[in-house]
């Protein structure tokens, strides 16, 4: 299985004005081939980046913390600062320099804000040069070839889950509960629990889906010190757009042939935190030793997503904030505000937009989760203001 990107090549040769002279073009290349279309409501109110939708994610689980928003934003750059170190060591990452929690999160010039809380430093980047493959075989095929027992590391749980496709449609903004069941039957298949798990990557495009997954393995981020990567991590060791799960698995296999019988897990976000995948993997087959291990099917698909809330296009009238984000320029200015809110007596949730800049100071200076707000539709849009 190999997976490549070269977004950082492309990326240079169309600033030159030039096209890549690659082969195999797609002479009718059709669309993203996605599972879903986008909401009107989400076109109408740009909810269309990554680090805009998990930034709100995060601030939901900020707020069900009860934590000062500062605080929640050093923490950041804590849970980063230490997958840089593993970067560092990583001789096929992207970006292999040491930086310090405060070098992550203090706002620069050079580390500006994209989408509050994260700053470019805290953010998956994609536009890399990188590859990565992994060889699979039966366990006959492995004997056939002669492929030596210290080499072979055997897949030993692995699910898949979903959430709701939309992000105002997730009943609870704070936590994934499609992940916490990807992790879960994964862990049973396995026959391991959490603390027998030694090795760990975690799917780090943003912090939200670290905190998210911490909180569904139960594990206490404050305290437990242990990595969270093995790669340095998608902002750092490189976040190579479709392929990071392979640079993830590969070097997952490395570090498990130099702990022999030790167990590493591995996970895998898609989409707006809508899908998630976990995968179980160890030296040594489930079987007896000496007996060829049963081959997995595949990921098992654990569950469906949960119930979505109604997501309303058009509304005017009282609301109160589930969780928002603050978009910024590339001059580091704050140029508008998404909210997600709960409608009144149960009525779904709606997106908003805000635009006046007193606003959008008190979303960065305050805790505004739980506020009250008026919203006007108009233009296709929900604008909001203060109550």
């Amino acid at each position: 299985m190999v997976g490549a990107e070269a977004l950082d090549t492309k990326r240079r040769l169309k600033r030159a004005g030039e096209r890549p002279n690659w082969s195999y073009r797609d002479p009718n290349p059709g669309g993203i081939p996605f599972e879903a279309p986008f909401h009107p409501s989400e076109i109408a109110h740009e909810v269309f980046q990554a680090w805009l939708t998990f930034a709100a994610r995060d601030i939901a689980r900020r707020a069900r913390l009860g934590l000062e928003p500062e605080l929640y934003r050093r923490q950041i750059g804590e849970l980063f600062a230490p997958m840089t170190h593993t970067a560092a060591n990583n001789p096929n990452a992207w970006f292999p320099q040491v930086r310090s929690a405060a070098d992550l999160v203090d706002v620069t010039a050079e580390n500006r804000l994209v989408g509050y809380p994260y700053t470019k430093r805290t953010v998956a980047f994609m536009d890399v040069d990188m590859s990565a493959a992994v060889i699979i075989a039966s366990h006959e095929a492995a004997d056939r070839l002669g492929v030596p027992q210290d080499r072979r590391v055997y897949l030993r749980g692995s699910s898949y889950a979903t959430d709701a496709v939309y992000l105002a449609e997730h009943p609870d903004l704070s936590r994934s509960e499609a992940m916490s069941t990807a992790f879960g039957s994964a862990l049973q298949q396995a026959d391991v629990s959490i603390e027998k798990i030694d090795h760990l990557d975690l799917y780090s495009c943003f912090a939200s889906s670290v905190h998210f997954a911490a909180d569904a393995l139960g594990i206490d981020l404050v305290s437990a010190d242990r990595s969270l990567t093995v790669t340095g991590g998608l902002p750092y060791a490189g976040g190579p757009a479709s392929n990071y799960l392979s640079h993830s698995i590969a070097a997952m296999v490395d570090v498990l042939r130099t702990d022999p019988g030790s167990f590493g897990l591995v996970s895998g976000v898609g989409m707006h935190m809508t899908k998630h995948i976990a995968a179980v993997y160890c030296t040594e087959p489930s079987s007896a030793a000496g007996e060829p291990a049963v081959e997995p099917a595949g990921p098992q698909a654990a569950q469906a997503a949960p119930t979505a809330l109604p997501l309303v296009d058009s509304y005017s009238g009282p609301a109160t904030i589930a969780t928002y984000s603050v978009v910024h320029g590339r001059d580091g200015s704050a140029q508008w505000g998404l909210l997600v809110v709960d409608l009144p007596q149960g009525a779904g949730r709606a997106y908003g937009r805000v635009e006046e800049a007193g606003f959008l100071a008190r979303l960065e200076a305050e805790e505004m989760v739980g506020a009250e707000v008026r919203m006007t539709a108009q233009n296709d849009r929900n604008l909001a203001t203060s109550a």
